[in-house]
């Protein structure tokens, strides 16, 4: 070894070199092969999946009166019709998945096991989806109310104390579609007269195509002026509601004539629908539905209870409902019916005076009104309204109930309807599994 500065250790002996080994053998994916599956529709889908409580339910209602719409009949000419159950099956499954659009439903029935099940091989397109759940309002209104009467036949719900509350919902409508008197007459003006060109130009025309592009164009703009009518329509409404020296100021949406411009929950204003639901308390089922283009609560009371009574020929005797309802009218209609009001007192201006005190002003039913909110009972009555409506109203929200798809008062109150009906479904079998458990 080489003299050196500090003295080196000996080297170590080299390790024996590793085991060289073959390349890897792996099983990888091979997606472009055919296969071939033997599968039934019902065995897809577990004994106690939500989709056959759906059809289930559907098989108990009376559907005649969606039977008799159907022109397609034996011994006429036609293709045969799609089946209302399936249909209703669809929206109501959907509804309670959270699925809200009709090109959405369409595009799961081809490829989701659920909507295929209810399917059952049958096909369906998204205008037909779209068509079906808003043009049969007045059967889905008696759907509610036949559904709730078997709960109370059966004892489950009595309709003793029911909670309200409203929920704002965005229309389909922007804020730049609202338009002034003047601006609306200029827009109809302008309307017709791109309808009476494009009548002489579909007329003089010869090519086939572009009778057809004018032709689409006339549509959109016989709709454009179906529109600003409406808008017209609706406008002497709104101005009525305005101050003499803001009439001019009214404005009305030449998208959806009959949506208003609200406050919602984040403090922004918006053009919405005020739904209302009012729920029965021990069950948390809903037993009354309503959609106004109101943005205020007050009124709201007194329809919502002679709804019920004209539903179920019976008027609840305790209702509660926040302080946007509690308008002293709404209070005196109420207690003449029969309802006590169970509403939170507004803090007086005077900190000194108890706000629980009848005034000398007050009629017989205010000042009880106020005297029973002050006893420690009425206010652990209360708070049964966070527990049943505003659940209600969250939940809904989570279903998709964020922003209407459809256009119009009648739509809109047919939207809500589905929710109400999904939701009484899926609390019924809850009711159910819960009475099943207790027996």
């Amino acid at each position: 070894m080489a003299d050196t500065l500090f003295p080196l250790s000996e080297p170590e002996a080299s390790a024996a070199p590793p085991k060289t080994k073959g390349v890897p053998r792996l099983v990888v994916p091979n997606r472009s092969q055919m296969e071939l599956r033997s599968v039934d529709l019902e065995s897809l889908l577990a004994l106690d999946h939500a989709a056959r409580a759906v059809w289930e339910f559907v098989e108990s209602l009376d559907l005649s009166p969606l039977y008799a719409k159907v022109q397609s009949v034996e011994g006429g000419a036609g293709r045969p019709a799609t089946d209302p159950q399936i249909y209703m099956a669809l929206w109501l499954y959907a509804t309670i998945e959270g699925v809200g659009s009709a090109r959405a439903l369409e595009r799961l029935t081809g490829h989701h096991d659920a909507y295929r099940w209810i399917l059952g091989g049958v096909p369906v397109n998204h205008h037909s989806l779209s068509d079906f759940r808003v043009r049969h309002g007045e059967f889905l209104d008696g759907v509610l109310t036949q559904s709730v009467a078997v709960l109370m036949e059966q004892k489950l719900v009595v309709l003793k104390r029911v909670s309200q509350d409203g929920i704002r919902v965005r229309a389909s409508a922007g804020a730049a579609s609202f338009r002034r008197k003047p601006s609306l007459e200029r827009c109809l003006q302008e309307a017709e007269e791109q309808i009476e060109r494009l009548r002489q130009e579909l007329e003089t025309d010869p090519e086939a195509t572009n009778r057809r592009q004018v032709a689409a164009r006339h549509r959109a703009a016989e709709d454009r002026q179906r529109r600003v009518k409406a808008a017209l329509e609706q406008m002497s409404e709104v101005a009525a509601k305005k101050p003499a020296a803001e009439k001019d100021k009214a404005r009305v949406s030449t998208t959806d004539a009959e949506a208003r411009v609200m406050k919602m929950g984040d403090g922004g204003f918006r053009p919405a629908y005020n739904g209302q639901f009012a729920v029965d308390t021990e069950t948390q089922i809903v037993v009354g539905v309503d959609v106004s283009n109101s943005g205020s609560d007050q009124g709201q009371l007194v329809p919502m209870l002679e709804q019920l009574e004209e539903r179920y020929e019976v008027i609840p005797s305790e209702s509660l409902v926040d302080g946007g309802f509690a308008g002293f009218k709404d209070i005196e209609k109420a207690s003449e019916m029969g309802t006590a009001v169970y509403a939170p007192v507004a803090k007086p201006k005077d900190e000194t005076r108890d706000p629980y005190v009848p005034l000398s002003t007050d009629s017989p039913a205010i000042a009880g009104w106020r005297q029973r909110m002050g006893t420690p009972e009425a206010k652990e009555i209360y708070k049964q309204r966070a527990s049943t409506v505003e659940c209600v109203n969250a939940l809904a929200r989570n279903r998709g109930l964020q922003r209407l798809l459809v256009r119009g008062q009648d739509k809109a109150r047919a939207v809500l309807l589905w929710f109400a009906i999904a939701h009484n479904l899926m609390r019924t079998l809850s009711l159910g599994a819960r009475c099943a458990a207790s027996a």
